[in-house]
């Protein structure tokens, strides 16, 4: 009888990292059911066998960052969002974020984002509701949405993408995605609104992402490089507040945010 040769340790380590990958595939789908999940559903969504799930599961209440219902269903587990909320909370961005962000929201009656590009999306980092308004937004903070539709996408991409040819690169291929009747889906279309919000300093979104939904943005600079960290913007409800209406604001949405980060912040 011929030996079986044991794993070599490239083999072991191959292993491990694919079961890692497992782990952080199961806990980012966690993410996604704020309501709970089975693992039967796990094992569908993940095309994965219920046993190994299961083991990334056991891991990850091992460590707190899953915990399991009653009736079966796990969540996310507190640990996790202890860690999540301690960083954020932790962040200098979020310090001087946050409390420009409660001033333009109270004195606009919108909901005010901070968000930071991350390839062809954009990553919501902070946001803060209006005191007063019975409609809410459904944005929440770490979610994202492809940056050819909204308004900080479009400011924080008018001044790295000036050409046809680097719009059709960054997003290719084309068409994209029309998500309402205004969206913007040609290179050509995109670099005229990109060339249009470099030459006046902010960007809108004429209910390109959402339906009844308006939103202005503009860049800002926290820390003193030429690219900007990420963009401010204010969203609406277009029959509270009209694209005109967030237009005619922007002189003192500017000079709310110079005051508060410094009038390098924003240009």
């Amino acid at each position: 009888m011929s030996e079986v040769n044991p794993p070599s340790p490239a083999e072991n380590s191959e292993e491990r990292l694919v079961g890692a990958d497992r782990v952080i595939a199961v806990l980012t789908e966690l993410a996604d059911h704020p309501l709970g999940v089975t693992l039967d559903e796990l094992a569908s969504t993940l095309h994965s066998s219920k046993p190994t799930v299961h083991r990334a599961l056991a891991t990850l209440r091992r460590a707190g960052l899953a915990d399991m219902t009653g009736r079966g269903v796990y969540v996310l587990g507190d640990e996790y969002l202890r860690l999540a909320f301690r960083n954020l909370d932790g962040r200098p961005e979020t310090a001087r974020i946050q409390p420009l962000l409660e001033e333009l929201a109270a004195t606009c009656g919108e909901t005010a984002h901070y968000a930071v590009l991350s390839g062809t999306d954009i990553v919501y980092r902070a946001k803060m509701d209006p005191p007063q308004g019975a409609v809410r937004l459904t944005s929440v903070i770490g979610g994202r949405n492809p940056a050819y539709r909204t308004a900080v996408g479009k400011a924080l991409l008018s001044g790295r993408l000036t050409s046809v040819q680097e719009v059709s690169d960054w997003f290719g291929p084309f068409p994209l995605e029309q998500r309402t009747a205004n969206t913007l889906t040609t290179p050509e279309q995109l670099l005229r609104e990109l060339e249009m919000t470099r030459r006046r300093g902010f960007a809108v979104d004429d209910e390109e992402n959402e339906v009844g939904v308006n939103c202005l943005a503009l860049p800002v600079h926290l820390d003193g490089s030429e690219i900007p960290s990420g963009a401010v913007s204010i969203s609406a409800v277009r029959f509270r507040c009209s694209l005109d209406q967030l237009v005619d604001a922007v002189p003192a949405i500017r000079e709310t945010i110079a005051r508060r980060l410094g009038g390098g912040a924003v240009r």
